[in-house]
């Protein structure tokens, strides 16, 4: 029987976390059609057979929390998660999306998730312009709570009235019923930040119904992480909500150890019956927009508005003062990672103690100067985390692995973090394989099969016939997360081969040049 490829002579790990086995696999049309225990399958032939011989074989990658949608249309071969073996993206996390579009606040809603080509409204339209971008990932999207408040309110710093909740709800479920897989909030960031608990478990419960999940970045990652974490479970519970706590972590060196009580939250309330589960990213820094450094307050009615109160002295050094206190003893762990403003380009690579002498001025005036010059274009690299914590976290059965990174291509004008490219190599490397921290069938299943099914995607992250062929091909020994916080652009060693849709994508570290992925709607 003819069929378009054969992988052979494989070390098969395939997703649910069975132990691995010597195999091979027939694909034709996209999908896999046989998986055989045999070297080679039998009954079949192909013009393409790959000889897998020390190899692994495992289904690809799949990041289940990434914001690959804020930057596929400038990078659509998103050569960054290719090359590490990512065939499947979810992105619209951290409240962040790109759809639904009201007109009238377009202004309000570019300066809070960057530039695109907006040529559409609902989430239907959004997903067609995707198609007619093809992507090289499969990309999957969520509907974000930032998003929704612009569309009905804005940056108000003020509690919705009954009949903006209402509008709220109802464009949320009408982009659940158009394909997106989930409802994700930022609780740290204008104006999502501005919604209060019971706003959150309004919107949940419209989730609920429609069988999805909701996925948090909750108010606080450090200092009052317990107090943030009660609020996702309180919101589950009272909304009857599936729950993902995005890129659990803890985030001040004054907390570390705190996941130890965070987790034991965790395991209370599914064992109380909460449907709760986890996402991680395998760093011990952070990335995040660098107008995060800003006051909250101060971000009432957009990045206009911001411009102006900078402008009144007295609210300047108010907004100053704010930011000297939040980060007090932290400057020197935040580093310019990127800026699209030439007259700081200069800086980027470099912690905030260092710009300041270099600008002559405090951390905090540095930094209100960049986020006048680029909005919310700049982002940093925040250094607040321990391996330990990270350690413990990742030890648990109901955490996936996410990257909680962006689609960039390998010449990208900056430093981004290194987990953009490394993250998953990173685990079964570096985890997996020299802290031994759990076997590699656990590392892939983590990465696979876990996240597949918490998604919802019922064809990929399995190897089995019937499955799309969404395909990663490493050698164990070699397979090593090169990028690195000073050179990040990197493809990761050791991955042979990189499959999406049986469509060839990267071969040996280069990326062939294939879009042959698909965008899935829920």
């Amino acid at each position: 029987m003819g069929c378009d490829l054969i992988i052979k002579n494989a070390k098969i790990v395939d997703g649910t976390g069975s132990l691995a086995f010597k195999g091979s696999i027939a694909v034709d049309k996209g999908r896999i059609i046989s998986v055989s225990h045999c070297a080679s399958p039998g009954g079949f032939d192909a013009a393409d057979v790959y000889d897998a011989e020390g190899k692994v074989l495992s289904p690809g990658f799949i990041d289940i929390h990434c914001h690959t949608d804020e930057t596929v249309f400038r990078y659509p071969t998103a050569d960054s998660k290719i090359l590490q073996g990512v065939t499947t993206d979810l992105g619209g996390n951290c409240g962040i999306s790109y759809a639904p579009v009201e007109d009238s606040r377009l202004d309000l809603l570019r300066s809070y998730v960057g530039e695109a080509p907006y040529n559409w409204h609902s989430y239907a339209e959004y997903f067609d312009r995707l198609e007619e971008l093809k992507p090289s990932v499969n990309l999957a999207c969520g509907v974000g709570h930032g998003t929704l408040r612009i569309a009905v309110m804005g940056f108000d710093k003020r509690q919705a009235s009954e009949e903006e909740l209402a509008e709220m709800k109802r464009l949320l479920a009408k982009a659940l019923d158009d394909g997106a897989f989930m409802f994700s909030s930022g609780l740290v960031y204008p104006p999502g930040l501005y919604g209060d608990s019971n706003e959150i478990v309004e919107l949940c419960k419209v989730v609920a119904e429609k069988g999805s999940f909701y996925a948090t970045h909750m108010r606080n990652e450090g200092l009052y992480i317990e107090t943030a974490l009660k609020e996702a479970i309180d919101t589950a519970k009272a909304s009857g909500v599936s729950i993902e706590i995005s890129h659990h972590k803890v985030a001040r060196k004054e907390r570390w150890g705190a996941s130890r009580d965070t987790i034991a939250m965790i395991d209370q309330a599914r064992a109380d019956g909460v449907d709760i589960w986890a996402d991680q990213y395998p760093y011990t820094a952070s990335s995040t927009y660098f107008s995060s450094n800003v006051p909250s307050w101060a971000f009432e009615g957009g990045v206009e508005a911001l411009e102006e109160r900078l402008k009144d002295p007295e609210t300047k050094v108010r907004i100053l003062q704010d930011m000297d206190e939040s980060h007090l003893g932290r400057w020197q762990d935040i580093v310019l990672g990127y800026t699209a403003a030439e007259e700081f380009r200069q800086y980027m690579g470099k912690d905030m103690i260092t710009i300041g002498k270099l600008m002559g001025c405090t951390p905090s005036e540095a930094s209100v100067m960049i986020v006048q010059a680029d909005a919310n274009n700049a982002f940093e690299i925040n250094y607040g985390m321990c391996e330990d914590d990270i350690e413990y976290i990742m030890k648990q059965p109901y955490v996936s692995i996410g990257s909680d990174g962006w689609a960039y291509s390998m010449d990208y004008p900056g430093l981004p973090h290194p987990r953009c490219y490394g993250t998953f190599p990173r685990v079964i490397s570096h985890y997996s394989r020299d802290r031994k921290l759990f076997p590699l069938e656990t590392a892939i299943y983590k990465m696979t099969g876990l996240p597949a099914g918490r998604i919802g995607l019922k064809d990929r992250g399995i190897i089995k016939a019937g499955n799309y062929a969404d395909l990663t091909v490493f050698d164990p020994l070699t397979i090593k997360d090169d990028p690195t916080y000073d050179e990040p652009e990197k493809p990761c060693s050791g991955i042979a081969r990189v499959y999406v849709n049986g469509v060839l994508t990267a071969k040996d570290g280069v990326h062939t040049g294939a879009r042959a992925g698909q965008i899935i709607r829920r």
